[in-house]
């Protein structure tokens, strides 16, 4: 039997604690569509842990009433918790206390908020930004709720962390490398 790893204790470092009526813990917009009905829904997100090393998110999020987020997937493990509410992932109904895990290079979506919208808790286990995938399902989402995306909104991002909103919509480079061609 192997030995088990060493213990690996830290005495200068301490738990972090976070409350949801922290001031330093603000709401964020982070995306926000016109409906059909001509008014606005967003994604709104508090974000409790934010660390570069190692790389790390967990947050807060409250989804509006039919909001929709492009299909996706993460630069690592993401977990999503409903509290309240509900999400549809695709055709998927996740009610309150529905856990979603998604590894590394998995997508899921695109996500709508129901009726009375969502919300969630979140943790990405590594660099939390995301990419995108078959653009095509968003914008058949989009079209058939009569909604629109309207422009990204200033976010207080971290500064070691770089915005990449504006590629939500882009085709993204693969990110495998392509099998060598074989004589």
């Amino acid at each position: 039997m192997a030995d088990p790893p060493p213990i690996p204790n830290r005495p200068d470092l301490a738990p972090t604690f976070r409350h949801l009526d922290d001031p330093d813990v603000p709401w964020q917009q982070c995306r926000r569509q016109r409906n059909a009905d001509g008014s606005e829904s967003s994604v709104w997100e508090k974000w409790l842990a934010f660390s570069a090393d190692p790389p790390y998110l967990s947050l807060y999020a409250r989804y509006d009433p039919g909001m929709i987020v492009r299909r996706h997937g993460h630069h690592s493990p993401h977990v999503v918790f409903v509290l309240e509410g509900e999400l549809w992932v695709d055709d998927r109904r996740c009610p309150a206390g529905t856990h979603i895990e998604l590894p590394h290079g998995a997508a899921f979506g695109p996500l709508r908020a129901g009726a009375d919208g969502a919300v969630l808790f979140e943790v990405m286990l590594g660099d939390p930004r995301s990419w995108g995938d078959q653009p095509e399902r968003f914008e058949a989402a989009l079209a058939a709720a009569g909604a629109t995306v309207l422009p990204d909104v200033e976010l207080d991002f971290p500064p070691w962390l770089a915005d990449l909103r504006d590629r939500w919509l882009a085709p993204d480079p693969p990110t495998h490398p392509a099998p060598e061609e074989t004589p």
